[in-house]
């Protein structure tokens, strides 16, 4: 018997039999170890289905639910509606994590924290080096300031994997389904939910870098979800964190010259025009964008520029890029 609580860890499976097997074994060697492991089998077409029922066989904390292919936001979302735990974790599939991070995070629950995190190292390798904890500086944040900082994309960013969630905080909030992007719709309601949150300086959690992934392909029109995504969370702002509707406004600013770029740069013909309306709806929703206290001058004279002439800022971005005067 345990008097630890009971920890969700939900891992949404398909198409990494290459990686699953380490991503599996980083989380049944947790030194947390009362565990519920939900492996979502999301149809996947190679081996992952049959390597999740060989380490359900071998470990009886892992369970296993096979479904029809869906995307990763639906696996996520049947796991949740099934979690026991009363803390949820989220994991990739071809992640991995050090040995130490569950039971760090949750030691930094115990004053009443709701959500807790660790750092994120970005790898192509199974050996990242990574830390135990012993040291790390800790960040606790009551709910407006890591909502600030989650703005910012300093910490509390929109990774759900890294974090661990009070169950109470997640409540009946859900991911999207059959989106690109799902992340983005999800984790600043639950980063809202925690009362008080607490960010760990240790490198824990490893995101395995593919080249093949959705983000690292040319820009499509299905990548402007991420516009709607931040809309959704100004109008959240605007209903319950007034305060933080300022910097919400000037982050959505600067997507949509992001986005513009990557328009300009991968689309044509009715394409780039759709994208056009779509940018000039959410300008037109987000005008008159002020400048946030304390904007560094570079990123305050592109929020200037952006919002008076979006495309021709982000064509002077795109041709100083390639010229190698910005990276």
């Amino acid at each position: 018997m345990t008097d630890l609580p009971l920890i969700s860890v939900v891992v949404p499976v398909y198409r990494v039999e290459k990686y699953l097997d380490h991503c599996i074994q980083s989380i049944t060697e947790q030194t947390y170890s009362n565990l519920e492991i939900l492996l979502v089998d999301d149809g996947s077409p190679d081996g992952s289905g049959e390597i999740c029922d060989r380490w359900a066989r071998q470990d009886a904390r892992i369970r296993v639910i096979h479904k029809q292919n869906a995307g990763a936001g639906a696996a996520r979302n049947t796991a949740l509606d099934t979690a026991g735990g009363d803390i949820i974790a989220f994991v990739d599939s071809d992640d991995y994590l050090h040995p130490n991070m569950l039971s760090h995070l949750y030691g930094l629950m115990k004053d009443g924290v709701d959500i807790a995190e660790c750092e994120i190292g970005i790898t192509e390798t199974d050996d990242l080096a990574m830390d135990d904890g012993t040291g790390a500086s800790v960040l606790v944040c009551e709910t407006e300031e890591a909502l600030r900082l989650h703005i910012q994309d300093e910490v509390f960013r929109q990774t759900p994997p890294n974090k661990l969630y009070r169950r109470e905080c997640v409540g009946d909030i859900r991911f999207p389904e059959g989106n690109l992007i799902d992340d983005e719709f999800f984790t600043y309601k639950v980063l809202g939910n925690a009362k008080k949150l607490a960010h760990s300086s240790a490198c824990m959690y490893a995101y395995r870098q593919q080249s093949g992934s959705a983000m690292h392909k040319p820009y499509s029109l299905r990548r402007l979800q991420g516009l709607d995504a931040k809309l959704q969370r100004l109008r959240y702002f605007e209903e319950r964190f007034p305060g933080l509707v300022r910097e919400a406004k000037a982050d959505l600013l600067m997507t949509c010259l992001g986005a513009m770029q990557g328009c300009l740069r991968s689309l044509t013909g009715e394409e780039l025009e759709t994208a056009r309306a779509k940018l000039n709806e959410v300008l037109l929703r987000i005008a008159p964008v002020g400048i946030p206290e304390g904007t560094p001058p570079k990123r305050k004279l592109l929020l200037k520029a952006a919002g008076k002439h979006l495309e021709p800022t982000a064509k002077v971005l795109n041709f100083l890029i390639d010229i190698h005067l910005l990276t």
